[in-house]
Parts: structure tokens; sequence; C-alpha cells
């Protein structure tokens, strides 16, 4: 595909560098080829022998486009779209993986890879700086929405993106009608004392609040916005210990499990921050933004382990946090959701 790259509006921005937020996108560069983004590191070094995904490339179209068109942004927000359109087929699903040689290993589905495509083309379409980058967004969003997944996290994801789409374009059916049956197909509140829709907290728990308020949001339904705030509202004090953000860990969390729980995940955290940053956007109310705080803190050491989970010089995120002791792989995941965090942090801190 062919990408106009003169979009003149912006070019301006050029002196603001990698990263308008002040977080730079030097380790996604150094974890990248002409392909794509690589999946795993070990310690700050690419694992190119696991080859890539187009759950972190998706990841990667999302946090560029929510900043300046220039510098490394420039150069990343391009390659995950192209790869992120080459991993969806002419029906709209999507395949995830994509071995050292550039093969396909895998056949297209709508598994979370659709979901976070969905994402990524949706938040492309709705606010990359570069006119052309929006339109080829568009085009594949257009396409990716007509499909649906029977797993709930993935519709979680595409509504994510689908609600981009729609506060841009409020008559968009097919965005409409994916937020529609996502708000169907997440049940009702359980109980008083567990308030979330689910008998279990499994993984990205905070997007599927955010889901649930962003669909109400777009389609003028007051009690799923009213819904989605009461499920945040729930998990981020039932994730906060002692003033700092306890997230839920990698092996889930019941009802009758009381405690800090390992490992953590930095996408965990980003989730949080998204969705309270959401939760602001649309209340106003500026006590979420200590949601987003905290969540940010949590990297900088504010956590059950008392550890910092980024790397200084790479500025790269650490994979997971233990008991006493940190992941020090530097995968791509946990990276972008370091930037994810600090670029919602950023952009709330000043409203306070």
């Amino acid at each position: 595909m062919t990408i106009d790259d003169h979009d003149h509006d912006h070019e301006r921005d050029h002196e603001r560098g990698n990263a308008a937020d002040g977080h730079t996108f030097d380790h996604l560069l150094a974890m990248s080829d002409q392909r794509g983004l690589f999946e795993h590191a070990k310690g700050t070094e690419p694992r190119v022998e696991h080859g890539y995904c187009t759950d972190d490339n998706a990841r990667m179209l999302v946090v560029t486009s929510r900043v300046p068109d220039v510098g490394a942004a420039h150069q990343l927000s391009r390659l995950a779209l192209h790869f992120t359109r080459a991993a969806q087929a002419n029906d709209g699903r999507c395949r995830n993986r994509m071995d050292a040689a550039g093969r396909w290993t895998d056949e297209p589905g709508t598994e979370d890879c659709w979901g976070r495509s969905i994402w990524g083309f949706g938040v492309a379409a709705a606010q990359h700086r570069n006119p052309a980058v929006r339109r080829w967004a568009q085009q594949s969003f257009d396409k990716g929405v007509q499909q649906r997944s029977p797993w709930p996290r993935s519709m979680v994801f595409a509504a994510l993106g689908a609600a981009e789409v729609a506060a841009i374009d409020p008559q968009h059916t097919p965005a409409r009608a994916l937020l529609n049956d996502l708000l169907g197909m997440i049940g009702p509140l359980l109980r008083d004392d567990w308030v979330w829709p689910e008998q279990q907290l499994a993984y990205g728990n905070a997007s599927v609040a955010e889901a649930v308020m962003a669909a109400g949001a777009a389609l003028g339904r007051p009690l799923d916005v009213d819904r989605g705030l009461r499920m945040l509202s729930w998990l981020l004090a039932s994730e906060t210990r002692d003033g700092h953000l306890s997230v839920t860990g990698v092996g889930g969390r019941r009802a009758d499990e009381h405690g800090p729980q390992f490992d953590q995940q930095p996408i965990e955290v980003a989730a949080m921050a998204d969705a309270c940053w959401r939760a602001h956007l649309i209340t106003g109310d500026p006590s979420w933004i200590g949601g987003v705080e905290t969540a940010a803190a949590w990297f900088r050491g504010h956590n059950d382990a008392g550890l910092m989970m980024i790397d200084e010089r790479s500025h790269g995120s650490y994979a997971g946090l233990h008991p006493h002791s940190v992941n020090l792989n530097q995968g791509a995941e946990s990276t972008l959701a370091l930037i994810s965090t600090m670029q919602r942090t950023d952009a709330l801190v000043g409203s306070r």
C-alpha cells in the first residue's frame, strides 16, 4: 500500500520528538525490524526466533496513533498498520502468528488478535494525524467489524475500537451494531459484594468495564454507562492495597481469594489506566484521575513488591512483577503497556 505522508498540518509537530507524551519509543524500535514488532525479548534483546504477533502490532498501532506523526511514532505506526492489515483475511478475520521468516503459522480467526486489530484500526481511523493512515485504517476496520467472536475478551477489545469510530461518526451502523452486541454479551452484575459479570476475574479486566461504559456512552444508554462505572469502581477498590495498585495475577481471582497475587502483568495496569481515563472522559469526575496516577505509580515502584518496573536505560518495561523480584525480560507487550499508561497519565495530570 502507499501512504501519503505529507500531512502538512502536523509537520510542525516534528520538533516534539519521538513521542509527544514525553515517553520514547526507543525500545519498540529496538524490538522491530522491517516486518514488524517482535513479540518476546531476553532482557532487552528481541527473541527473533519467536517471531511476531498481531496482538502486539495492533497494540503498537494504538499507542502510535495517539501522538503526533513524527519521528519513531511516524515509522512505527506505519509498520504496525502494514502488519495488522496483512494479518487480516478477506472476510475480516485475523491471523496472529508470523515466524521469523515472514510466514503466517496459523489460520484466520476471531480470537483476541481479531479484537485487538479492530481496536488498533479504530484508534488509527479516529486519531492518527495522517489522513492516508486514517483512510487505510478505516477500510480495514470496516472489513473486520463485520465479524463477531464468541470470546468475550475479543469482543471487548473490538468494542474499544468501535467506540472510537462511533465517536467520529455517530451514524456508523456497523460500529454501533458491534457495540450493541458487546453489551448483550456482557451479562448482569452478579451480586453486591462481587460487582462483576463473571464468576472470576481473568485478564484485561478493566477493559471489560471500559468497553461497557464506552458502548453505553456511544449508544446513548446511560444505564450501561452506569454499569461500566460501577464495575470499574469496584475493581479499582478491589485492586488497591495500602494506597497502591495490586492487580489480579495471571491465574485470575475468585471471590474467595484475597491478598496480593503474582505474577502481576503490566497489561493489567495499562487496562486500568485506560478505563479510569475513559471514566473521567465520560463523567468529568476528577476523582478518576487518581486511578490513572496509581497505575503509573505501579510502574515506578509503588506496587506489592516495591520494585521499579521501568528500565531507565532502554525505556522498556519488565515483563512481570513477582513477590520479591521482577521478570527482567522486556517483551513488546509490557513496554506497550508502559507507554500506554504514561500517555493516559500525561493526558490527565494537567486537568487536576
